[in-house]
């Protein structure tokens, strides 16, 4: 019989094509015959929290494992004290690293991390780089399970043809460096003038009307979507070859597993886990973060060798075909059971 489980995240709308996991984890793990309750939905913080220790309380004779969404951020603190209920209760926990951020708190927070990660039945790690990250901490109950997507909803679409047409999806955010693919498309129109660039994604700290500003203010054909959901960006991504990657801090993102699976050839800044994600000139290009012109540099160089280019795509598809969620549900069932 399957377990019990209550799954603790951000399930928010606004970041229903990010990285935030819990919407789609949550429906997988359905479908695997596992009773989920999740939590929390609140768009007011304080609320979501209490919303969140609530469900321990409520639940937690009925609960065999709470599943924790764990980022660097104002998360972590969520995610603490969502652990501390767990403790309190004896429930086993297990949380999910996600956060690029995580390391600094690794540092940052020591004591709480001890408490939050040292007591857990097992912390999942989406990746190598923060395996070794946490392995290197000192923590030893570990293991790699990949970021998973349902790979026939991301129909590969094979190019034969590269134009400079650019698509970036993310949050509009600070970290995730917006701006840097606006001066990418800014820089290569001296040599391709119709080079495009699509943005998908919404608002978060001001950024995305920055970005509005700098494009119009320098006649740059940007198309600004907002939010779309994720079948809504696939089919957007059609129209595009080029997947633009501006972050200064990352793990895996799940918006470039799902370019690569799209057949967009992906250029992406060389932060946190991308180097774990993304073989260099074998399934994509990687570039040192905030370095515009060796961004600019990596989309020519794309564009002027579309054969090579073309075989990176499939090398990427061929990646990508490992965190499809037939493969990786295996691994989340030997954890679980």
């Amino acid at each position: 019989m399957r377990k019990k489980l209550l799954y603790i995240g951000n399930d928010l709308a606004i970041n229903s094509f990010t990285a935030t996991y819990i919407s789609f984890f949550s429906k997988v793990l359905k479908k695997e015959g596992y009773t989920v309750r999740t939590a929390s939905n609140k768009n007011n913080k304080a609320l979501r929290l209490v919303e969140m220790l609530g469900m321990i309380v409520k639940h937690h004779k009925s609960t065999d494992i709470v599943l924790i969404d764990t980022y660097g951020a104002l998360n972590f603190y969520y995610a603490y004290l969502v652990a501390k209920a767990c403790q309190f209760y004896k429930l086993d926990y297990i949380p999910i690293l996600h956060g690029g951020n995580l390391p600094t708190r690794l540092e940052e927070s020591t004591e709480l991390s001890n408490s939050l990660f040292g007591k857990a039945k097992m912390n999942v790690a989406p990746s190598e780089f923060l395996f070794r990250i946490f392995n290197s901490a000192g923590f030893n109950n570990l293991k790699i399970i990949p970021n998973a997507i349902e790979l026939s909803k991301f129909p590969f679409k094979e190019r034969k043809i590269f134009a400079p047409k650019m698509l970036w999806v993310r949050r509009f955010q600070g970290r995730y460096n917006p701006m840097m693919a606006i001066k990418v498309l800014e820089q290569l129109k001296k040599d391709y003038p119709l080079a495009e660039l699509c943005m998908i994604g919404p608002e978060k700290d001001g950024s995305l009307q920055k970005c509005q500003a700098y494009a119009e203010k320098n006649g740059l054909n940007v198309i600004f979507t907002g939010k779309l959901k994720k079948k809504e960006w696939a089919k957007v991504s059609e129209e595009y070859d080029i997947f633009l990657n501006s972050t200064n801090i990352d793990n895996t993102p799940i918006s470039v597993i799902e370019a690569m699976a799209l057949g967009l050839a992906i250029v992406s800044t060389d932060v946190g886990g991308m180097k774990d994600l993304i073989t260099h000139n074998e399934d994509g290009i990687l570039v040192p973060w905030k370095d515009e012109s060796s961004m600019v540099l990596a989309v020519k160089s794309l564009l002027e060798d579309q054969e090579r280019t073309a075989r990176m795509t499939l090398s990427a598809l061929e990646k990508v075909s490992n965190f499809d969620w037939e493969k990786i549900k295996n691994n989340w069932n030997e954890l679980l059971n």
